[in-house]
């Protein structure tokens, strides 16, 4: 679980590190990028929560940490980021680097069950338990007890399902533009039957974000989650993210708050525009 740090490169006062390990999960290298805030630099011995970002469809660690401008308001607030890649490197699985959508670049945050992704594509395994323990190990300023996660698209989708899979897991949960149904659009749907097979719907289930927070015991534990859609997505308007379908679902289960973006799209563009926002909505929880 050893981790080499290949660049460092000055950010918002703090340190963006390029790193690598190999990881057990995935059978691969895998490769992530973790900001550190001025505050854990200056001194080694402060701790920093951490809030994990998943990005989407064809996207690596680099994407988040180049375009998404978190580290802006994660340097003021003290908050470390971590940017995972999005599935295993160069398994050599037939197909797997076809499309765009389905395998390399593509790993959804499950673990597959089927032959022979399931091999190595267990990236909800990786996400959730192997690359923290990584970085909480190797990076000592890093707090394990205090973790937030958001994503875009298939992020979005990762950090929903995550976090309503692991409530004592995770402080807070925020996404851009999620894929939120993934068993009733085309992207999901390609995805989780080439990944867990089309007659293990059950197992669609449990993670599609729609489906998983119909259960949540919204009495006990009251929903607080932040969502920012497009109204120009043309990803949106094709019926691959359905926002909806989850903000129905969640009535009554707390706080879901679908903000709908006038002009804004499915790029990094939104998300720096919206950055701080949501670096913001996790820190009332890390910091709280």
């Amino acid at each position: 679980m050893a981790v080499t740090t290949k660049a460092t490169i000055a950010s918002f006062g703090g340190k963006l590190l390029k790193c690598a390990h190999n990881a057990s999960t995935t059978n691969c290298e895998m490769a992530f990028n973790l900001y550190l805030p001025p505050q854990a630099t200056i001194n080694p011995l402060h701790k920093v929560p951490l809030l994990i970002y998943l990005a989407g469809l064809t996207c690596t660690g680099d994407n988040g940490a180049e375009k998404g401008f978190f580290q802006h308001a994660a340097s003021q607030k003290g908050i470390a980021v971590l940017y995972p890649d999005t599935s295993p490197r160069g398994l050599k699985i037939q197909g797997e680097d076809d499309s765009y959508d389905f395998g390399s670049g593509a790993g959804f945050y499950i673990d597959a069950t089927k032959e022979p992704w399931s091999k190595g594509y267990k990236m909800y395994s990786y996400i959730t338990s192997e690359l923290p323990q990584t970085v909480f190990s190797a990076f000592e300023q890093v707090d394990g007890s205090r973790v937030s996660i958001f994503g875009h698209s298939m992020g979005g989708h990762g950090a929903l399902t995550i976090f309503l899979k692991n409530p004592h897991k995770y402080k807070s949960v925020s996404a851009f533009a999620p894929i939120a149904n993934p068993s009733n659009c085309d992207w999901g749907k390609k995805a989780f039957g080439g990944y867990f097979g089309d007659e293990d719907k059950a197992k669609w289930a449990e993670h599609d974000a729609t489906e998983l927070v119909k259960k949540w015991n919204g009495d006990e534990n009251p929903l607080d989650i932040l969502i920012d859609v497009g109204t120009s997505d043309n990803f949106y308007k094709q019926g691959q993210l359905l926002p909806e379908n989850f903000e129905k679902a969640a009535q009554g289960k707390g706080k879901v708050n679908v903000r709908w973006q006038d002009g804004y799209d499915h790029s990094y563009f939104t998300m720096a525009t919206f950055a701080d926002d949501h670096v913001n909505h996790a820190a009332r929880y890390l910091l709280g």
